[in-house]
């Protein structure tokens, strides 16, 4: 899977606020609330609420997330599509019995349309053919207001259906979270690899990825250490963390969140800043295929911070 497809989709590559000072040793479980340099409890709720509200504009846009309405995943040969329930792709009510057939031979992919069943791709009419797999604009079919496109993961081909009228994104009410706290805005370090390695990142298809990490993130919380390992989407842009803590067995999504960190300085100072935690795409829909945090990656404490669990996933 290209974590760095699905991740640009979501739109939340969004820039770290300035650097902070440790957090004071917490009582009992949970952290204290200290104050870092150069940033006020309510200047940080600010800032955290205004991500937020960009967060949630990106995945109830049109685009995002919620108007995933089905994944679909081709056999080789032909695979037919519509709303009848005998075809390979039932798509949803409303749509022509018989849309057409996709027609998959390694990793080209044609389709060949019905009489008179009309679609468009990027906009313009499309009668049939040989189909792109870049999952952007330019490759994506429309009929009514469906939009769906290929996608290819490792060996799998799948076809991807998006409506922005779906219930999901229609019925959306919110997503619950921990308040912005200074002691989940954690300064750390940044330790490089010394030579180039890769991260074997799961997914929820049972397939493994294996993603360029530049090293690891040490940071502390109420004296205890723990290490975080990243990858990078591109050489100059931050460090994407999937992340698992022991708030996924009831208060935050099951299988992990993601966060994103900026490079480190010159000096290696990170900052870690927990309050941007969010969940991924699976929490949403069945229908999206997202990276597992990887064994190193499963935090032995309570992250209280960021988004918690949505609705009943």
């Amino acid at each position: 899977m290209r974590i760095a497809r699905l991740l640009t989709l979501s739109g939340l590559a969004f820039a770290t606020p300035a650097l902070a000072a440790p957090p004071a040793k917490p009582a009992m479980t949970k952290p204290a609330d200290p104050k870092p340099a150069g940033q006020t409890p309510s200047s940080l709720e600010t800032e955290t609420r205004a991500w937020h509200q960009k967060r949630l504009a990106n995945l109830t846009s049109e685009e995002g997330w919620l108007s995933l309405v089905g994944l679909h995943w081709l056999n080789e040969g032909d695979n037919r599509f519509g709303s009848a329930a005998d075809n390979d792709f039932v798509f949803p009510e409303g749509t022509p019995a018989r849309i057409g057939t996709f027609t998959r031979k390694g990793n080209q992919v044609t389709l060949t349309l019905q009489p008179g069943v009309t679609l468009t791709r990027a906009g313009k009419p499309f009668t049939g053919g040989a189909l792109g797999t870049s999952e952007g604009p330019e490759d994506v079919l429309s009929l009514g207001t469906l939009r769906f496109y290929l996608i290819p993961r490792g060996e799998k081909m799948g076809l991807r259906v998006k409506d922005p009228e779906a219930p999901a994104r229609k019925q959306f009410h919110g997503i619950p979270t921990w308040p912005a706290s200074a002691a989940w805005r954690i300064e750390g370090r940044f330790e490089p690899a010394t030579t180039p390695r890769k991260l074997s990142i799961p997914n929820v298809l049972g397939t493994v990825e294996e993603m360029n990490s530049p090293g690891t993130l040490v940071f502390q919380v109420g004296g205890q250490e723990y290490r975080l390992d990243p990858v990078l989407e591109s050489d100059s842009g931050p460090f994407f963390v999937i992340f698992g803590d022991q708030t996924n067995r009831n208060d935050s999504y099951g299988a992990g969140r993601f966060l994103y960190v900026d490079q480190p300085t010159k000096d290696g100072r990170v900052v870690l800043d927990f309050n941007r935690a969010y969940n991924p795409p699976c929490a949403f829909s069945p229908y999206a295929t997202c990276p597992l945090p990887p064994a190193q990656n499963k935090l032995k404490l309570r992250v209280e911070a960021g988004e918690k669990r949505y609705g009943d996933h």
